[in-house]
């Protein structure tokens, strides 16, 4: 599933012609295009989907939802690590569960 998810504008330059920003999605960071709000500044709240910010959100309303995300476990759905998301999903265990260094990888 891909959700839009509020985030928090850390910072802003331009690459290649493109405005970009580096976003906190409570605690989790990636970048995102903000093509589609050229107005949006460092500190600001928006709504993000597939690495492009949509909507400017009023920072309460952000916090709600990034909470109640985290709450749902809808955050690890859409920011987790895909090889642990992929063994969750074929049923398998965890390829580094609890971040253990498999034996035959210590060697």
């Amino acid at each position: 599933m891909c959700l839009a998810v509020p985030g928090r504008v850390l910072d802003i330059e331009e690459r290649d012609g493109t405005r970009m920003a580096t976003v906190d999605f409570g605690g989790v960071v990636k970048e995102v295009c903000l093509e589609y709000l050229p107005d949006l500044r460092i500190g600001e709240y928006a709504i993000v989907h597939v690495g492009f910010a949509l909507q400017r959100l009023d920072e309460e309303s952000a916090k709600q939802t990034l909470e109640l995300f985290a709450t749902l476990g809808m955050l690890q759905e859409e920011f987790g690590d895909p090889w642990e998301l992929a063994a969750e999903a074929s049923g398998s265990p965890s390829p580094v569960a609890g971040g253990d260094v498999p034996q035959e990888a210590q060697q």
